[in-house]
C-alpha cells in the first residue's frame, strides 16, 4: 500500500457527506472527505487502526481516527464527537465546505498478519470508530479470516454509532453482532447491561482468535480483566489509546504514556505491551 509522501503537510479536502450519528450536547457527526489534490489523493495511503490530524485554518486540528478502511474507495470518513472549539467548529461544516487533512499518522492494527484466525471486536461508544475499517477490511476480504463477532454497546441506544450499518450486519449469516445499552429502554431487542458482562455473556472462545477493544478507559480495563478470564494471551488482544494528540510525530510530549508516545508508538498496542504500564488505562 502507497504511504502519503509527506504526512505533516496539510492537504486541502472537500467535504463530500456529512451525517449525524449520534444527538445531544457531545454529539457524534461523520464526515466523508475527499482530498482536493489528485496526487495527494493517490498516494495517500492508510491502514485500519490510523489517525489523521484534521481542522480548519485559523481555527486548529485534533486528531480523529480514521473510520474507514482503505478497501472501501478513495475517501477518507471521520466520526467527530463535539466536546471543544475545533471540534465545534467542525460540526458545523456541511457538503461542498473545505477542510485540511495531515497523515495518516500511528502504526496500525496488523490485519495482515490476523490471516486464518478469528476477529472479535469490543466497542464502546465512539470507540468503535477505530473498529469499523477492522470490520469492512475482514469484509473485503472474507475468506481471509475466520469467524468475525462483534460486540458493541453504549449508554442509550441513542447513543450507538453506525445503527444503520449494525442492522445491515445482523442480517449477515457468517458475522455474530451482539449489541448492548446500559440501561433498559422500551422496545429494546439486545442486551441491557455494560460491555464487559455482555463479553461473557457471549463467551468467545480464544482458540485461534484475536480481541480488539476501543471505547472508554474504564470500559477497556474490565474487557481486558474479562478477556484473561476467558484465557486470551496477552498477545491475541489489541486495543488503541486516545491520549490527547497535538503534533502528531512525538515532539511534543502531550501524549506519552510511560516511555511510549500514542501518535508514534501507537495509537495500536498489543495488551503484551501496555500490561507493564501502569499510566496506560490510569
Amino acid at each position: 500500500m502507497k504511504e502519503n509522501a509527506n504526512p505533516y503537510k496539510p492537504e486541502i479536502a472537500t467535504v463530500e457527506d456529512t451525517w449525524y450519528e449520534t444527538y445531544g450536547d457531545r454529539c457524534i457527526k461523520t464526515f466523508k472527505v475527499v482530498l482536493d489534490d489528485e496526487k495527494a489523493r493517490e498516494s495517500w495511503g492508510h491502514r485500519p487502526g490510523q489517525c489523521a490530524m484534521i481542522g480548519l485554518l485559523g481555527v486548529g486540528e485534533s486528531m480523529i481516527s480514521i473510520s474507514c478502511s482503505p478497501t472501501e474507495g478513495k475517501f477518507l470518513r471521520f466520526s467527530v464527537m463535539r466536546m471543544g472549539k475545533v471540534t465545534q467548529a467542525l460540526h458545523e461544516l456541511e457538503p461542498g465546505d473545505k477542510m485540511t487533512v495531515r497523515g495518516p499518522y500511528g502504526n496500525s492494527f496488523p490485519v495482515d498478519d490476523w490471516k486464518g484466525k478469528n476477529i472479535l471486536t469490543i466497542g464502546g461508544g465512539i470507540g468503535q470508530a477505530p473498529l469499523r475499517p477492522i470490520i469492512e477490511y475482514v469484509k473485503a476480504n472474507r475468506g481471509d479470516y475466520g469467524n468475525l463477532t462483534l460486540i458493541y454497546g453504549s449508554r442509550t441506544s441513542g447513543d450507538l454509532c453506525f445503527k444503520s450499518e449494525f442492522e445491515g450486519l445482523n442480517e449477515c449469516s457468517d458475522i455474530n453482532c451482539h449489541l448492548s445499552i446500559d440501561v433498559r429502554e422500551e422496545g429494546w431487542p439486545h442486551y441491557v447491561g455494560f460491555v464487559p458482562s455482555l463479553l461473557m455473556e457471549v463467551n468467545p472462545s480464544p482458540e485461534n482468535t484475536i480481541a480488539i477493544t476501543c471505547g472508554p478507559p474504564i470500559m477497556i480495563r474490565f474487557v481486558l480483566e474479562n478477556l484473561k478470564k476467558l484465557n486470551f494471551a496477552d498477545e491475541q488482544i489489541y486495543t488503541t489509546l486516545e491520549n490527547r494528540m497535538k503534533c502528531g510525530f512525538g515532539k511534543c510530549g502531550r501524549c506519552n504514556v510511560g516511555s511510549l508516545y500514542v501518535c508514534k508508538d501507537g495509537p495500536v498496542f498489543s495488551y503484551a505491551t501496555l500490561k507493564n504500564v501502569p499510566e496506560a488505562f490510569a
